[in-house]
């Protein structure tokens, strides 16, 4: 299972990026095999502020669909367009052209709940 170190995670299998203000969201490589082929990418986030654990969108694939959660305070400020025609992009690429959106960071957004690459490998077995 591939589990970039760099990356932070949460237990409902989101990665994260931070870089700077901004982070650049996605869904692991474990969530995309769990799910199949990924055939809808839904956010309808864009220019929102949520809070951490907030539902931003939301994955269809051929046999379920499944709630996207944020991982820590922000505002959605970047839906990837690419998944509108590729949306398998999340199978082929989960950790980088399948990226699904980017935030940019709350003041004094809660970052104690965010995994290591480790701390994720433990949970997921």
């Amino acid at each position: 299972m591939n589990t970039p170190s760099e990356l932070k995670y949460t237990k409902d299998h989101e990665w994260i990026k931070i870089e700077g203000n901004v982070a650049t969201i996605g869904i692991t490589d474990f969530a995309q095999g769990e799910l199949g082929d990924i055939v809808y990418v839904d956010v309808d986030t864009v220019d929102d502020d949520l809070e951490g654990a907030a539902v931003f969108g939301s994955v269809e694939a051929v046999k379920t669909v499944s709630d996207l959660f944020l991982p820590i305070a922000g505002k959605v400020i970047e839906f990837n367009s690419q998944l509108e025609d590729q949306p398998e992009l999340l199978n082929t690429d989960p950790y980088g052209n399948g990226w699904i959106i980017k935030l940019e960071l709350a003041d004094g957004a809660d970052h104690s709940e965010l995994l290591t690459a480790e701390e994720y490998q433990a949970i997921i077995g």
